[in-house]
């Protein structure tokens, strides 16, 4: 038997070792410091117990600096529970589930100060938590059955215009999580506008970092304005919906819909929605968002560096003048549908499905007065343009993360996009002197179709070894757009010309986009409070644009080549960006320095003529971000970030665009990369006994090699030739400041908000160079006071004032605008409820020839919840007085614009809304 016993014995030991090596376990790392002082607290007890039956599963205590380390954690959930003498208890859930874990750091509360503290939170509705400002959301009073998009109105700091974007502490929000997770894509309007506000506990905005920054610790300086929505417990199981019809007769307009169905459902980690949004108020036109993760539009595309060390702007090429959609405009109906599909097995492997389709028909009539001035002479250009277009999207979005060991985990995130668009336009314009002597006119018709397929790819592999903080990870970006579209052109065009020109034109322009980026990133900690990081990107873009245009041949089609608008043109750019970091974490300091250099090679190639434009280019960009935290909830941050912004292949392609025979557009391809310079200073705080909360930030911008429109303008004729050149000199700044608390006599929230900006940009007239300065001065505040199931009504008032100085004036513009906005909604038994809103815009006259706009918009609505608030029924009116007007004014160096949309004014609406839940 002892033979048996010594023969199975090293079997045994074998089976147990590769048993130890396999089995998952963390090292769970720390750090306690002082809530107020932020000290570190030294010899303090940390325990990790069975969150089952609380029996201890590793203990421990601090050093001197307050950390701590908890090893051979198997993976699985526990509750972290902390004791010391001078402070109060802590216990706090935690999740075993990566080898070598860090635990963000845990403020001990003094026990002198815990019964202040408790005192403070039970009514406080705000806090600050290091870089996160976190909103009780049921301190805030909203309407029976609101959605979140009414929740976030009444958030001191946050700002949601008509339009639905969202900005918060005077930054724009990029994206907003449900419970840390993407929401049907990245779309903020998809979570605000179809969650309610009631199923959210709180509402957390926060510098969103890179995946990067958050896997190795070390701050990047790469961050995004986010909002977390955090879903109350009770809401994340079984099932919610929502069903809202709702319509009204029209006299000269189709009748008003809009209709809204969604549901939803929770089961553990899985998660699964669908939505259908039908109508035509506007109300549901979510936005378009072509190229989602590529940047929001067409114009920018940051392959993988959000700071912009590796940036390929991506625009497709200008004349494809594919009609702009604005929803606060025209009048369009919509079509927004899609689903998703997320779930987690193990607490490890995650995967995430969102098919989304979107269709808009839309249609606008325009006016529009272009003033341009040239020395003496004055042009005014009025448009008025009709405009027709029809389109839908497809996209699918799917995202997998996962663990490979112990050490390693994946994230693959895929996409494939499909674009198809039908537009027309008829557009009348006329240009006068200062005399009102006819210098130009034109009539044209454009028709426009296109379709693209935007496929692209996101690979992030992450290894962690042993030693804290020491990680090698790979990023590979991979993107490929298709783009075929058409175009037919019909206009006449007079004026101070020898004869009419008709142009009579149909082209066709094929493109094709290509990136592949890939990046390597190691680690190392130096030390306690040093770690540095090393980085090698290479970047890989090729681009063709093909047009060919033609007109009526002797056989009356369409078979006549124009050489002058036919052009095939090639763009390689390869980018090599080798890099440092040196990070720098101690008490109340955070020190980011880094700096990179890149290396680029431009191959343009000229397919048409036989010309090859080879370019050459070094950049050094340079990083810094210091963060000092000099009392608890209060800190300090300033970042500066150097970035490089290379030309769009339309700016390069040497091809002349002549849909507007008076106003045409030739590309460059001697242009150079702009080279920007960002600063970044910000600084908030929040006191908690005074429950006040205050934030600033002023942000500058400078730009060397900028590329700017030359305009080559003809004082006889107004025709205008642009080219885009290079040039020094240009400047934009922006500040802003808030500041908010809560009238405690009164039971009012008030919030006071200013903003100063100035911009100074390069103004090239014929030839010759001057400087364009705008300077815009806002002031804004607002009162609220609420109570629940009785009234709320809140007051706000937005004021600007401008001015605008440029080298062919003398004078300097100047104009206001001033936006009065009130607000009550009363209740009665708590069931019914009548509601008003009113806003009262006006914009000062400019000079002596532009007047002054006002008007009044007044909503009436009157509700009655029956079934504990499930079932809502509900009649409202739009626009009381008929009285809404689409006007925007703006100034761009020495030219003034003033545009008049067709908007959607009075209606009457009718309304049944039923909001479905399970019992628990």
């Amino acid at each position: 038997m002892h033979k048996s016993l010594i023969r199975i014995l090293p079997l045994i030991l074998a089976l147990s070792l590769v048993n130890k090596a396999t089995a998952q376990v963390a090292e769970l790392t720390g750090k306690l410091t002082d809530a107020i002082s932020a000290s570190p607290v030294k010899n303090a007890a940390v325990m990790i117990l069975s969150e089952k039956d609380s029996t201890i599963e590793a203990f421990t205590r601090t050093d001197s600096e307050g950390h701590f380390t908890l090893s051979n954690i198997p993976f699985g959930k526990y509750l972290i529970y902390t004791s010391h003498p001078v402070y109060a208890d802590y216990i706090d859930k935690v999740q075993a589930r990566e080898a070598f874990q860090k635990i963000e750091p845990i403020q001990l509360i003094n026990k002198s100060k815990l019964l202040e503290n408790i005192i403070i939170q039970s009514g406080g509705s705000m806090r600050i938590k290091g870089d996160t400002t976190i909103y009780t959301a049921d301190s805030f009073s909203v309407s029976a059955n609101a959605n979140v998009e009414e929740l976030l109105k009444k958030l001191p700091g946050i700002q949601v215009d008509k339009n639905g974007d969202i900005k918060a502490m005077g930054e724009k929000v990029e994206q907003v999580l449900v419970d840390g997770e993407e929401f049907f894509g990245d779309d903020p309007g998809m979570a605000v506008k179809n969650l309610r506000a009631d199923a959210v506990k709180e509402v957390q905005v926060f510098d969103k970092k890179s995946d990067q920054a958050v896997f190795t610790g070390i701050d990047d300086g790469k961050t995004k304005k986010a909002i977390n929505l955090k879903l109350k417990e009770d809401k994340k199981r079984g099932y919610f919906g929502k069903i809202a019809l709702s319509g009204g007769y029209a006299n000269d307009i189709s009748n008003r819909f809009n209709n809204n169905l969604m549901y939803g459902s929770f089961k553990g980690k899985r998660k699964f929605s669908v939505f259908f949004l039908n109508g035509n108020t506007g109300q549901d036109g979510l936005s378009w968002n072509e190229m989602q993760k590529y940047g929001g539009d067409d114009m920018n595309f940051d392959m993988m560096d959000e700071d912009g060390i590796f940036n390929f702007s991506m625009a497709n090429n200008a004349n494809e003048e594919e009609v702009n959609i604005d929803t606060k405009n025209g009048f369009i109906r919509n079509i927004n549908s899609g689903l998703q599909y997320s779930n987690k097995w193990n607490d490890k492997y995650k995967i995430n499905f969102t098919p989304r389709y979107n269709l808009q028909d839309y249609s606008n009539d325009k006016e529009s007065l272009i003033q341009t001035q040239i020395g003496d002479s004055v042009f005014n250009r009025d448009i008025y343009t009709r405009s027709q277009v029809n389109r839908y999207n497809v996209k699918n979005r799917f995202v997998y993360e996962g663990p490979i060991d112990s050490f390693t985990s994946i994230k693959l995130t895929l996409n494939a996009n499909y674009y198809h668009s039908e537009s027309s336009e008829e557009e009348t314009s006329n240009t006068e002197g200062a005399k009102d002597n006819v210098k130009n006119s034109s009539e044209k018709t454009t028709d426009f179709i296109k379709d693209k397929t935007a496929l692209s790819g996101n690979l992030l592999l992450k290894h962690k070894f042993r030693k804290n903080k020491r990680t090698l990870s790979m990023t590979v970006d991979w993107t490929d757009m298709k783009t075929d579209w058409s175009k037919s052109l019909r206009s006449t065009n007079s004026g101070l010309i020898s004869t009419p020109v008709i142009i009579d034109q149909r082209s066709t322009t094929g493109t094709e986009n290509g990136t592949l980026s890939t990046k390597l990133t190691y680690t190392e900690p130096l030390n306690k409070k040093w770690a540095m990081e090393l980085y090698y990107q290479l970047g890989l873009n090729n681009d063709n644009n093909n047009q060919e245009t033609f007109e009526k041949g002797a056989s009356n089609l369409y078979d006549r080549k124009i050489d002058s608008l036919t052009n095939r043109f090639d763009q390689q750019i390869i980018v090599h960006n080798p890099g440092a970091r040196l990070n720098y974490a101690y008490k109340k300091y955070k020190l980011n320095l880094g700096s990179g250099f890149g290396i680029t090679e431009f191959d343009l190639k000229d397919l048409t003529s036989g010309k090859n434009y080879n370019r050459h280019y070094v950049n050094m960009f340079p990083s810094a971000s210091l963060v000092y935290s000099y009392k608890s909830q209060h800190s300090i941050r300033i970042k500066y970030n150097g970035s490089n912004q290379q030309p769009t292949i339309d700016q390069l392609q040497p091809l002349r665009n002549n849909a507007d025979l008076f106003n045409q557009n030739v590309g460059n391809p001697d242009l150079r990369p702009a080279f920007v310079n960002n600063i970044n200073l910000t600084h908030n705080g929040y006191n908690f006994i005074k429950n006040k909360w205050f934030f600033q930030n002023i942000n500058i911008n400078f730009t060397q090699n900028a590329i700017t429109n030359n305009r080559i303008i003809d004082p006889v004729t107004g025709a205008t030739i642009s080219k885009p050149i290079n040039t020094n000199g240009n400047i934009s700044s922006f500040a802003w400041m808030g500041m908010g608390s809560k009238l405690k006599k009164y039971d009012v929230q008030y919030q006071l908000n200013t903003n100063i900006n100035y911009s100074r940009f390069a103004d090239v007239i014929n030839n010759n160079l001057s400087f364009a300065k705008t300077t815009g001065i806002g002031l804004s505040g607002s009162l609220n006071k609420s109570k629940t199931d009785k009234y709320d009504l809140s007051i706000s008032n937005n004021f600007s004032l401008n001015f605008n100085k440029n080298a062919q004036s003398a004078e300097t513009n100047q104009f206001t605008t001033n936006t009065l906005n009130a607000s009550a909604l009363i209740y009665y038994k708590k069931v019914w409820s009548v509601g008003t809103e009113y806003e009262f815009f006006t914009a000062g006259k400019i000079g002596t020839q532009i007047a002054p706009v006002n008007f009044h918009i007044v909503e009436l609505k009157l509700q009655r919840t029956f079934f504990k608030n499930e079932l809502t029924l509900y009649a409202r009116v739009k626009d009381l007085f008929n009285q809404n007007t689409g006007i925007d004014r703006s100034y761009y160096g020495n030219t003034f614009s003033e545009v008049r949309n067709q908007r959607l004014r009075r209606y009457f609406m009718l309304g049944l809304s039923w909001d479905f839940k399970n019992g628990k």
